[in-house]
């Protein structure tokens, strides 16, 4: 026979396991949650559409994202604000200058400044799709809820850098194939740590940045640039010449070639650098080709507006190539010595992928990929009149 009345000691535990019943629906539905992805240009945008893919299917939860400080720009536009749900905390990091500076006072300042701000919360999920032990590292100082999950790379991938140690700081090791796409690398980890089938890339094709952010973007002025007899700005096209590795460089007779191609179309050509070896290939090149210039020095936040302001982008195989394809704009990507499948824009009409590992494209395939992507550029503007 039972008794009607229980005692306080039962009553506690009782309240205790509704309490942990409670918690861990309401951290199923909104759960905490850490993008690990600290650089580079290209792996940071490359990253970007998991944040889109969370919201679509997590609303309540809460995403941060740590990334190195010089990428901190780079995740603004997601920002949550009161009309936009995206990324709620931006955590920078400076390994890449901390390491050169090791015995700096300010250097560990700043890094117990970060691993506080890592402390702040008690994350549900970590998602370290960069596949490093500095990012793996990231995870340790992480502070953890009770049920944690991180979920990181389980193998390489073909032409991507992996350090096998990374493994030891993750709770689930997500294979993925040889040959992924960047975005589909990042897809996998994270549909693996909340066990969803994994995303459609038809179906639901990436995201990147919201549209308001890329119309609104303002014109990136410097001297040199043209303008017609009516006295428009001409339309000019961007050539992204210069990458980290000179293997992926195409060759420059063939930027000429192509660049005097455009002139004659009406075209203006601009030629950007980053460093002084790359100015001096862009003052080589547009001295060869009728109205071309190499711009001034800009920042990767004044690329933005170069890029969305361009009639056309071309470039090899490098971050800032990247940056025209995620917002949507007409580019053509040029690939010489690394496999088109791992970062190829394949989201929109208006990005043509032309060369391949070890298959240099010649110029007239270049300047029919950009002829198609311009026709593509016509078509969508004259839907968007009518």
């Amino acid at each position: 026979m039972t008794s009607q009345h229980q005692t306080p000691a039962l009553e506690r535990m009782q309240t205790a396991q509704v309490t942990q019943a409670e918690q861990t629906a309401q951290a199923a539905q909104a759960p905490k949650i850490l993008l690990v992805k600290l650089s580079s240009l290209g792996d940071v945008l490359h990253n970007l559409p998991i944040v889109w893919d969370l919201r679509k299917r997590l609303p309540d939860a809460q995403i941060d994202w740590i990334v190195e400080e010089g990428y901190v720009h780079l995740l603004e536009p997601l920002k949550t604000t009161a009309t936009f749900k995206g990324i709620d905390r931006i955590i920078p990091v400076a390994f890449r200058r901390w390491r050169k500076n090791l015995f700096s006072l300010r250097t560990w300042r700043e890094f117990f400044a970060m691993r506080k701000l890592l402390q702040a919360t008690a994350y549900d999920v970590l998602l370290e799709t960069q596949g490093l032990l500095k990012s793996a590292l990231v995870c340790a100082l992480a502070k953890k809820s009770n049920n944690l999950v991180v979920a990181g790379l389980g193998n390489a991938t073909e032409h991507s850098g992996y350090e096998p140690i990374a493994r030891m700081f993750y709770t689930e090791s997500v294979h993925v194939p040889l040959k992924c796409h960047a975005i589909d690398r990042s897809r996998w980890v994270m549909c693996s740590a909340f066990d969803w089938p994994l995303f459609n890339r038809n179906e639901d094709p990436p995201r990147f940045y919201p549209q308001a952010f890329v119309e609104q973007l303002p014109p990136l002025l410097f001297e040199g640039l043209k303008k017609t007899e009516q006295g428009a700005p001409m339309p000019y096209v961007v050539c992204f010449h210069s990458t980290a590795r000179a293997a992926k460089r195409w060759p420059n007779e063939h930027w000429v070639e192509l660049g005097k191609e455009l002139s004659r179309q009406g075209y203006q050509v601009i030629l950007p650098w980053g460093s002084e070896a790359e100015m001096k290939v862009s003052a080589l090149i547009a001295s060869q080709i009728p109205g071309a210039m190499v711009p001034r020095a800009f920042s990767i936040e004044e690329a933005y507006s170069l890029v969305a302001h361009a009639a056309l982008t071309i470039g090899v195989d490098t971050g800032l190539t990247h940056l025209s394809a995620v917002l949507g704009k007409s580019t053509v990507e040029i690939y010489c010595d690394s496999p088109r499948w791992k970062t190829e824009g394949y989201w929109s009409s208006m990005i043509a992928n032309v060369g391949d590992m070890k298959t240099v494209p010649l110029v007239d395939e270049v300047m029919m990929a950009a002829q198609a992507v311009l026709v593509a550029q016509s078509a969508r503007q004259q839907k968007q009149f009518n």
